[in-house]
Order: C-alpha cells, then structure tokens, then sequence
C-alpha cells in the first residue's frame, strides 16, 4: 500500500512558501549575487585547472566581480586493492579544498570552509590504461568538490553583503 496523497502534493508548494523557502536562483534569489560575480585564484596545475573550470561552469565567468576565491587543493592515492603478491591494483584518490571566499572591496572574509571526497581507479593492465585512469580519477575528484563548494556558496548566499 502507498501513502500517496494527491492533496499532500498540491499543498507542498504552500508549506514550502510560508516556512520561507525560495528557490535560490529565482529572479531576486540569494544564489544570483554569485552569478558572474566571483573571481576564482588562477590554478597553478591540472587539478587546479579542472577545480577553476568547473566552478566557472556553475558560476559563470566573473565579469562584475565583487568576491575573490581562493582555495588549497590537497590530494592524496591510497592504495585499497592489494594481491597475494602485495600488487596495488585499486586506489582511492582522496581530495580536500580548504576555500575562502572574500569581499573585494573591502577584503573581509564573507565565508569559507573545507570539502572532501575520493574517487577511486583501477590500477590494472597497461601502464599508459593505468595513466589514463588516474587522470580521470582526478578530473572527476575536482567536479566532485567543486559542485561541494558550490553549494555551500548557494547555501551562504543569503548572508552576502
């Protein structure tokens, strides 16, 4: 049996509304303050390069720019899948990004904090197959914690100056 209401469905909307939620990036919305507006730290390797073009995806390229980000990319193999023979053959690639961001103007610190998460790769076959794989292991870490910053900045936009 299903507790489907046709009713709790309809009036879902209404509860939402008077409890004060708004869709952030609604004409007006909080998250539109971030839109084009946040000037990323230039990347200094490929990790960088991929955290920086995915968040200028989801933020847009800064052009008003009124807020700075600055973040520390640090990341690190571990090796979780080991034969008889003591032969790595998975990893884990584990990521964290320390972030800031501040007011241009003014310099002050608006918000800030620390993601996490790992992505894993196999280690098997080739050497140029294992490459590859490592590669991509990264590249998708840095969406994965950059869609993180993301959305605790849309969740922080409320309280933006």
């Amino acid at each position: 049996m299903s507790s489907y209401n046709r009713r709790t469905v309809l009036l879902m909307p209404l509860a939402l509304a008077a409890c004060g939620f708004a869709p952030a990036y609604a004409p007006g919305g909080a998250a539109t303050e971030l839109l084009g507006t946040v000037w990323v730290q230039d990347p200094s390797d490929k990790n960088g390069f991929d955290l920086v073009e995915r968040l200028e995806e989801r933020l847009g390229r800064p052009e008003a720019i009124r807020y700075d980000l600055a973040y520390t990319i640090t990341t690190e193999a571990v090796g979780v899948g080991i034969t008889t023979d003591n032969q790595i053959t998975r990893f884990n690639l584990k990521g964290v990004v320390d972030y800031t961001l501040t007011e241009r103007a003014t310099g002050a610190r608006v918000t800030g904090g620390r993601v996490q998460s790992f992505t894993a790769y196999s280690a098997t076959g080739s050497t140029v197959a294992g490459l590859a794989a490592e590669e991509d292991a990264a590249f998708r870490l840095m969406r994965i914690l950059a869609d993180q910053i993301v959305v605790r900045l849309i969740a922080a936009s409320a309280g933006l100056p």
